[in-house]
């Protein structure tokens, strides 16, 4: 191993770093997360009538899932500050035997509702 060369001792009093200004980014969703679909109450509403379950009884999903995310509406809804509570999401997912496959979810703010 040869020695590396002395080091200085002069020390430079280092100018204090500017941080830069945090950069909104938008959200890009990984390959594998599924679309996700914020349905419109009316449209919620004809899906929980055909399927002929009550609201209680279907798949939960956070208000913060990031999955949500990957929908505009979804974004815009929460932005205007609407009720995002009980309002039905739509995720399809890609099957290799169905071809694609959907799945609805009810959105709730804590896992507890």
């Amino acid at each position: 191993m040869t020695p590396s060369p002395p080091r200085s001792h002069k020390t430079r009093a280092a100018a204090p770093a500017a941080a830069p200004p945090p950069v909104e980014r938008p959200f890009v969703a990984h390959k594998l997360v599924p679309p996700h679909e914020l349905l419109s109450v009316n449209e919620g509403q004809s899906v929980l009538q055909e399927l002929g379950m009550p609201v209680e009884r279907m798949p939960k999903i956070l208000v913060n899932d990031p999955g949500l995310k990957t929908d505009p509406k979804f974004r815009e809804a929460r932005e205007a500050h609407e009720p995002l509570n009980g309002r039905l999401v739509r995720v399809r997912r890609p099957s290799p035997t169905a071809g694609e496959a959907i799945a609805y979810r009810v959105i709730v703010s804590t896992l507890g509702e």
